[in-house]
């Protein structure tokens, strides 16, 4: 955009120019835009922590490295080219240095965007391309500091003084500012809001830094950098300074920087063959030295050569650093207009082809199918005469839905002797205004290797800690995960982790919560949106929960839920699903069970509308007739459902719509009603917006239905429904099932794990 407005497009009117930005607009602008460009640094250096650094792995140290020294050596190569031709009588020394830091930079702020538009931020190849993009920033800073250093004067003493200065204050900045801004950190604990007071001065003292590097000789951002390297990531101080800062930048500065960057690119001035053969020049070597030295480093540490080259494509990704890094050479006239033009050209073409090229190229095998056996329903996990474990994929949006979750899960733990894994997903919106630094911010539960996350494994992620409190007094095994996708997709990262994780079930919230009124509000279309997807493409069961304060507002203790629970069974796939689910929650000692059958009245097998009498009511067909009397007699027969005094069994003859809803009424005293998402009755609202639900589900949902309960609505998985929605979306979650791994960290009792 800013191209657009600056002399290579709509800047070559001068009448333009001087009425969109007049000459003495132009200081402000310039003043705006690096405002953002400083806190902008900062917010970089807020999310490197180099304790973490220091534990990168060697593969990705290793790429790093290879990342930076060949596309350097092919810089200073191309300088030598560039002197000879365009940029006659610049000095050698900073140009070498600034051409070889433009081709070996890698942009981590817009890897991070790009890799989770790819859905590959949480993947291995994403974290190690992360890692090492990481250990790139920071040597390419150091590299940059030395070009700055040099251009200053001509001097060889003079900047070695910069150097020495730029190193003291480092040091001054360690020894003195970071145990203040320590002590600002532990004063801000979890829990309570950060003093204002504090928030200022750390602005204050990245202003203060700014203006000191700058004096120095080196430059302002440097200085801002150095200041949230040394924050202490621990505890909600960094997380609150990222949030105060971050909209401001990303949505008003910083697009002015680009803005003011783009005023000084102007295109034309590269003519003639000879410029375009140099502008072809330097994009072939920042091509070859990038993605070269990445791929033959990967290679020879074992990775797979399509991840090599997919790891290469990532690392050649430049952009706003880069911007930076020129436009800091064209301030200190180390670049021409020609050849800033041409090196501006070259960052916006590697960004561009690295989408196009990483979807082209990075499409693993898929993985073999698991020897293990894979329930993909409650009702075959219940069968199974080895007691087999439930998996249950329990997705959320936020701490609203936690503590209905944890209860519900608890409900679900059955024997001791079958198991229950948890993976509990976070549901994380990529949304359009989402910036680069918010996701990376965001992934950092995931365990990426660069950024500190002992404080939020020890409780500073309120989200996890409840899992985690829950995984230390219960004996299952919890496992969270986060999910970073925008609301379209994001359905892909939910099915293709259920059969990744062999989850027998998936749980979603109903997109409407429960205001203190007793009120539903809804959280947008979209998510529900996002539930009727998976409900279509879900590998197995899935149950949507209508929380309306099933286990309240408080963690409740493992051992001690307590709970009524209502079955409505109509008839029907679905129905028998949900009773397998309350079967296994009436194992649980705190759970009381009453399975509620609906059955038409005398004379009629199998009663639908019938518009001479108004009947409305139960239609099965005859297989499904006799799966449901033979899975209700197996289900009374039981041992345990025999002599538990809290499950008990009720037959309700209904003939119409007044009769079924008379009779879902008399049974509203209970906490949770679970139900099937298509039992054979018509709707028993008169309309109802939630399809997804049922005609059942939604009744009880609805406000017609005056209650306190809590509703799961759960859908058996169907093989041949499922194989008719992949036929109709064209295979398109299937084609991503296996490109991307969204990986778990297990909170169990044993913190040595982590």
């Amino acid at each position: 955009g800013g191209i657009l407005l600056g002399p290579s497009a709509l800047g070559r009117s001068s009448r333009f120019l001087e009425t969109v930005f007049p000459k003495q607009s132009l200081t402000v602008l310039d003043t705006l835009a690096n405002v953002g460009l400083l806190f902008f640094l900062f917010l970089v250096g807020l999310e490197l922590d180099l304790r973490a650094l220091r534990r990168t792995g060697r593969q990705a140290l290793a790429i790093a490295l290879a990342g930076i020294s060949l596309p350097f050596a092919l810089g200073i190569g191309t300088s030598f080219v560039l002197r000879a031709t365009i940029s006659q009588g610049v000095r050698e020394g900073p140009f070498l240095v600034f051409m070889g830091v433009a081709l070996s930079i890698t942009a981590f702020p817009v890897l991070a965007r790009i890799l989770a538009e790819l859905k590959l931020l949480t993947t291995d190849l994403g974290r190690m391309a992360m890692s090492a993009a990481a250990v790139n920033d920071i040597a390419a800073w150091i590299l940059l500091a030395l070009a700055i250093a040099l251009s200053g004067s001509g001097s060889p003493l003079v900047s070695l003084w910069v150097l020495l200065s730029a190193a003291a204050f480092v040091a001054l900045v360690a020894l003195a500012v970071r145990p203040v801004l320590a002590w600002m950190a532990r004063r801000s604990p979890d829990g309570e809001p950060v003093k204002e007071t504090y928030i200022c001065a750390t602005l204050a003292a990245v202003l203060a830094a700014g203006f000191a590097t700058d004096t120095i000789g080196i430059h302002a951002l440097f200085g801002a950098f150095v200041v949230g390297v040394v924050i202490p990531k621990d505890g909600p101080f960094a997380a609150v300074l990222t949030e105060k800062v971050e909209d401001l930048i990303s949505g008003l500065l910083l697009p002015l920087y680009f803005a003011s960057s783009g005023l000084k690119t102007n295109v034309a001035t590269i003519r003639g063959g000879q410029s375009w053969g140099l502008l072809v020049l330097v994009i072939a070597t920042a091509c070859l030295g990038k993605v070269g030295g990445t791929v033959l480093v990967s290679l020879a540490l074992k990775v797979p050569a399509h991840e090599a080259v997919t790891l290469g494509f990532l690392m050649n990704t430049k952009g706003l650093v880069e911007l930076i890094v020129l436009n800091i050479g064209k301030d200190r006239k180390v670049l021409n207009d020609e050849t800033f033009a041409i090196l501006v050209l070259m960052a916006l073409f590697t960004t561009f082809i690295t989408t196009p090229l990483v979807t082209a190229v990075y499409k693993p095998a898929r993985r073999a199918a698991s020897g293990r056996k894979h329930h993909r329903t409650v009702q075959r996990c219940n069968e199974d005469a080895d007691g087999a474990e439930l998996r249950v994929l329990a997705c959320f949006h936020g701490s609203r839905n936690i503590p209905a979750i944890i209860n519900l899960v608890e409900s679900s733990r059955g024997m001791r002797r079958r198991g229950l894994t948890v993976y509990a997903m976070h549901l994380m919106e990529l949304s359009e205004r989402s910036s680069a630094i918010s996701m990376v911010h965001k992934a950092r539960r995931n365990g990426l290797p660069f950024w500190n996350k002992r404080r939020s494994d020890e409780g500073g992620d309120q989200l996890v800690v409840a899992f985690q409190a829950y995984g230390q007094l219960s004996n299952v095994s919890v496992r969270p995960m986060t999910a970073i996708s925008d609301l379209h997709t994001i359905h892909e990262d939910v099915v293709t982790s259920a059969q990744q994780k062999r989850a027998a079930l998936i749980v979603l919230p109903f997109h409407k919560l429960q205001r203190l009124d007793g009120a539903m509000e809804t959280l947008g279309g979209d998510y529900q949106h996002v539930n009727q997807r998976v409900l279509r493409h879900a590998p197995c069961s899935v149950a949507v929960l209508v929380d309306r304060g099933l286990g309240g507002a408080a963690q409740v203790s493992a051992s001690e839920v307590s709970c009524t629970v209502a079955v409505l069974f109509f008839g029907g796939c679905d129905d028998r699903e949900a009773l397998s689910y309350g079967a296994r929650m009436a194992e649980h000692p705190g759970i009381a069970l009453t399975v509620v059958r609906f059955i038409p009245p005398p004379g009629r097998s199998n009663l639908l509308e019938d518009g001479s009498n108004g009947s409305v009511g139960i239609g099965v067909d005859a297989d499904d007739q006799a799966a449901d009397e033979a899975f209700l007699a197996e289900f009374r027969a039981k041992p345990a459902a025999a002599a538990n005094e809290s499950i008990k069994y009720e037959e309700v003859a209904v003939g119409s719509r007044a009769e079924i809803v008379a009779a879902v009424k008399a049974v509203r005293r209970f906490n949770l009603f679970v139900v099937g998402q298509s039992p054979a009755c018509m709707s028993l609202t008169e309309r109802s917006d939630t399809p997804e639900l049922g005609p059942v589900g939604s009744y009880l949902a609805s406000s017609e239905f005056s209650t306190t309960a809590s509703v799961v609505v759960i859908k058996q998985y169907d093989p041949t429904a499922a194989a008719a929605a992949a036929a109709e979306t064209s295979t398109a979650v299937e084609d991503v099932a296996d490109q991307y791994d969204v990986p778990d960290t297990p909170v169990a009792t044993d913190r040595s794990r982590h």
